[in-house]
Parts: structure tokens; sequence; C-alpha cells
């Protein structure tokens, strides 16, 4: 275990830690008056909720830093068919909330498939590809596994939860591409993609049937929220207070006004929205750069990795937060409609959180081979 610690990555380590604490810090300002009148909860309920999240997380790191990269991909194997047959279970078992039916509950703890699919079907790719690697040219070989991830996206998207499913493909697509394929066959599967999605929405159209359902058709207003405040705009609009209230200083930790039910939920989505308020856009501006610093760091190393599943898990995970980080903020500033993506670090919520820090692990310990690589 002293050789573990000793080779990971400090510099990652501390800025995630940090986040990590900071997170907790604002997910107790943001969730206390929600907690006490909204839930009728005591205050730190979401604190101590979020606390529990982490220390899981932190045991989940104790269990997988001594696993090998390999020894993870073993392990998604069986993960998938686990997480794809609670997926297929979900319309009978699961629970509703925010008019999709994408949770498993059991009491105090609940279970959301798709958060965990995201990280697994990143360790699978890479393990499935890295071992394939000399047989990547025949068409069964290739395709197989993103058959196996369209499938998981369909669930998704019955739930249904079009922003994960969004999310989960790009992230699937990032890693196809990425592999050593004939150039060719990448140009061809980008050309089917694109057609098949366009056919399938023209067709859904002729036939009177839309993609959305009709409260994501609310969504996309998202160019002038506050035309629509008392309605579709509702969430964006008070968003935008919050951050004109805090202008470069903010008004100070715990004094927000828009946590006063202004914003339902503002400890989750919205929650870069508090932290401008109260902390200011300058604490904002040095969030987005210790999020740059992360994706930085886990290029780094995956870079430096001489195996193609260490550079894949880390290109994978750089690119899962990348995107959780650019679809938030894009939603917060109207930009593109919000699909109740929460930030990393920040928002509140068992599964990502667990689905964080088990994706950073994974990081880690290619670094700890990488450099136990260099030292032989």
């Amino acid at each position: 275990m002293r050789k573990i610690i000793k080779n990971l990555d400090k510099p990652l380590l501390i800025v995630t830690i940090i986040l990590f604490i900071f997170g907790l810090i604002m997910v107790f300002s943001a969730s206390n008056v929600t907690a006490y009148m909204s839930k009728a909860a005591s205050p730190y309920a979401f604190f101590i909720k979020q606390s529990i999240f982490l220390a899981v997380g932190l045991v989940l790191f104790i269990f997988m830093i001594p696993i090998s990269s390999k020894g993870y991909g073993r392990l998604s194997c069986l993960l998938m068919l686990g997480i794809l047959a609670t997926q297929a279970l979900l319309p009978f078992f699961g629970v509703l909330r925010n008019n999709s039916r994408s949770w498993y509950d059991f009491g105090p703890v609940s279970y959301q498939p798709s958060e965990f699919m995201k990280v697994v079907s990143i360790i699978w790719l890479a393990y499935y590809y890295d071992r394939n690697k000399s047989k990547l040219n025949t068409y069964g070989k290739i395709f197989f596994p993103i058959a196996i991830c369209i499938v998981s996206a369909i669930l998704i998207f019955i739930e249904p939860d079009l922003g994960t499913m969004i999310i989960y493909g790009c992230i699937v697509g990032a890693i196809f591409f990425a592999q050593p394929i004939p150039f060719s066959v990448k140009a061809k599967t980008l050309f089917l993609a694109v057609a098949g999605g366009i056919c399938a929405v023209l067709l859904l159209n002729s036939t009177g049937h839309s993609i959305l359902i009709d409260r994501q058709k609310e969504r996309l207003n998202a160019g002038n929220p506050c035309d629509n405040l008392l309605t579709t705009g509702n969430q964006i609009c008070n968003g935008y207070i919050a951050i004109n209230n805090g202008g470069l200083t903010g008004v100070g930790l715990g004094n927000s006004t828009q946590k006063y039910l202004y914003l339902p939920e503002p400890y989750t989505d919205f929650i870069f929205c508090i932290i401008i308020e109260e902390l200011g856009l300058v604490t904002g501006i040095g969030l987005i750069l210790l999020y740059l610093f992360i994706l930085w760091r886990i290029l780094i190393i995956g870079r430096k990795s001489p195996t193609n599943i260490g550079a894949t898990m880390c290109y994978g995970v750089a690119f899962y937060i990348f995107v959780h980080i650019a679809v938030n903020l894009l939603g917060l500033f109207g930009l593109i409609p919000m699909t109740g993506v929460p930030l990393p670090f920040m928002s509140y919520g068992g599964s990502f959180t667990i689905c964080l820090i088990a994706a950073l692990t994974v990081v880690q310990r290619v670094n700890i081979e990488n450099r136990l690589g260099e030292n032989a």
C-alpha cells in the first residue's frame, strides 16, 4: 500500500480533495433552506447524506486502487451485464422522479443504473478494444461493443432521460473514434450515424410523433428564458438573477437569496449559480481553472500510458468529466436546453459522486502503473 500511495499523482489527488471538500460546503450552503422549508428535514440533511456518499467513495477508492487496469476490465464485463439487467427492469420496478423512471429506491439508498453505466462502459470499451487490437479489421469485432452500448442507450431513452442518453452516446462515440480502427470504417460509421439520426427524426415527424416529449420541447426555449419567467424560463432566469447578485466577490457564504425556493433544487443542477451568488465571479472562474487543471492532469497521465487500455481509460474519464461540466454550464447560461446534468465535485448526488470517485481512481491506477513501469 505504501508503494501505491507513493505513486499516486499528487497534484491531481490534492485538487480533487479540495474540490470535493469545497463542494460539500456548497451543498450545505445551497441545500439547508430547501431541506428545512420544502422537505421538512434538518438543514443538515443533504450535507450529511453527501458526506456519507463521499465516505462510501473513499472506501471504494481503497478497495479499487490495488486492482490492475486489466483487472478493472475483466470486472467490467460482469458489471455491464448486471447494469444492463437493472436498466431493463427499470420500467417495472423503478421509481418515478421528475417525470423519469431512472432510479431504484431502497429506502435510504437510491441507485441510478445509467450513471454507473457511463463509467463502466469507459472501462469495458477500453478493455475490449485493447484485448482485440489485432482483430480490428472485421466489422463484427469493431461494432460488437457499440451494439451493446446502443442497447443501453435505448434503455436510457425509454426512461426517458434524453440528456443522459446524449452524454452517454458522446462518451461511447469519443472512445470509438479514439481507437486504432481504419479511418474508412470511422468515416462510414459517422456518416451512417448522422444519416440514421436524421432519418429517424424525419420518420417520427411524418407520422405525427416526436423524439421529444412535451417537457423536453419546453426546454428548447433556452434563448430568452426571462421572457417566460413564470413558466419554462423560471429556473434559468432565477439562475441569471443569482449570478447577477453575486458580482465579482459575492454576497457572502450562506447569504444567497435565490436558494429561498426561487431555484427548486439549488444544490444539484444550479449549484454553480449559488456559488457565484455567494462567493462571486472570481471564485467561479477559479473553479473553472481547477477543472481545466484536472482535465490536463488526466490527459497527461493518459498520454504517458504505454498501453492502449490505460490511455483509453484516461481519455474516456477526461471526456466524461468535461462533457458534464460543459453541458451543465451551457445549460445554466441558456446556451443549450437544461438536461439535469450534475456539475462534477459540486452537485449533490450519490450515484454521480461515487461514479466520479471510481473514475478518478481508475486514472490514479493508470498513473501508478505508468510509474512502476518506468521504474522497472
